[in-house]
């Protein structure tokens, strides 16, 4: 097990589609536990993927009641195949640093893929989980919450990301 290093915006990957998983081999193994580890020491509440530099479609998600704490959900092939309500949540990303923002996103969804070993699941989500749930889906399919804002915010966000890189390259070059 490890911990992978987490792509951050721009990083071209987070805006590419992920490709589906055909077979789960033991390197899809590998990479739900390296990411579950990755996740946990972020720490995040969920993590995809692309996020680490992979572009297959694989989740996982930090479970959230009290009985499954230390548990995560590992859902490959993830697909929301129904959605209902709405709320605003205060969402940020591993991808994505020192930002966040409300989002507008279904309040209930249930989500559709395979277990680490192959099995059909169906997920339902309700609140935080059902929003953890279409932000790393997001994630799969080239979208970042930041692509979910005005893009009022979205150019202030670059900007300031832009300026905030630019420090770290002269102190870089200087010390």
């Amino acid at each position: 097990m490890a911990v992978l290093k987490i792509c951050k915006y721009p990083d071209p990957i987070l805006k590419q589609e992920a490709g589906p998983i055909v077979e789960i081999t033991d390197d899809i193994h590998k990479l739900a536990e390296d990411m579950i580890d990755t996740m946990r020491e972020a720490p995040g509440a969920g993590l995809a993927a692309p996020q680490v530099g992979q572009s297959l479609r694989i989740i996982v998600i930090e479970a959230s009641t009290a009985e499954e704490v230390g548990q995560a959900l590992v859902v490959i092939n993830p697909e929301i195949i129904r959605s209902d309500g709405s709320l605003v949540y205060e969402e940020g990303c591993l991808s994505v640093i020192d930002y966040s923002a409300k989002v507008t996103r279904a309040n209930q969804v249930l989500v559709r893929g395979l277990d680490i070993d192959g099995n059909p699941i169906e997920i339902e989500a309700e609140g935080r989980m059902a929003v953890v749930f279409q932000h790393e889906i997001d994630h799969l399919n080239g979208i970042l919450f930041i692509d979910r804002i005005s893009s009022l915010k979205r150019e202030i966000y670059r900007r300031r990301l832009k300026k905030a890189l630019k420090k770290e390259e002269q102190e870089a070059r200087e010390s």
